[in-house]
């Protein structure tokens, strides 16, 4: 089993308590807290090490965990995600366990995820607007990610799924390449 399917296999047993009704915490606040941990374990190096390595007894793991969980005020859901991470030696794919879980729950509760790349960084008017559009086209809730892409002249390129939507001028300038070389 690849580390892509572990971690989608753990992302979808957390959705699932996530989404759940009576689950008490929202999915967007649990990725919240698991994120704030993510942060801590990767500032600290040492840390990092203690919870990964299997010299360190799984007890002592819990214990560490459960103190930082409670200085950081997590839910019983997170702390006991965390646990359950420990206890089967996965807590070094938290990363990738996150990612998953994100877009789990973003197709559960309907939306889309966009990838925005434009040359420029855009104003909230311009995200606003392309993200009417974008919802617009896919019929769908869109999340959008941003990047400002140097090599882009002007425009943004959006992708959704495998489907890329550009709206860029290097994509219009290529379009028009095409098209004048299939005249000729």
């Amino acid at each position: 089993m690849t580390i892509s399917a572990v971690a989608t296999r753990y992302a979808e047993a957390l959705a699932d308590v996530a989404t759940a009704p009576t689950g008490g915490v929202r999915p967007d606040e649990i990725l919240a807290e698991l994120r704030g941990f993510q942060s801590v374990l990767r500032s600290s190096a040492e840390l990092h090490n203690a919870l990964t390595s299997p010299a360190v007894p799984p007890g002592r793991k819990r214990a560490v965990v459960g103190r930082i969980a409670e200085s950081m005020k997590l839910s019983k859901v997170a702390r006991n995600f965390l646990y359950v991470l420990i206890d089967h030696r996965r807590i070094a794919a938290l990363d990738n366990i996150l990612d998953s879980f994100e877009l789990i729950v973003d197709q559960r509760l309907g939306f889309a995820r966009a990838e925005v790349s434009s040359a420029r960084e855009l104003t909230e008017a311009q995200r606003s607007a392309l993200n009417a559009r974008l919802e617009r086209m896919t019929g769908k809730k869109v999340r959008m990610r941003f990047q400002v892409d140097g090599s882009l002249i002007g425009g943004v390129v959006a992708r959704i799924g495998s489907t890329v939507y550009d709206g860029s001028v290097r994509g219009q300038l290529d379009s028009l390449g095409r098209r004048l070389a299939t005249e000729s």
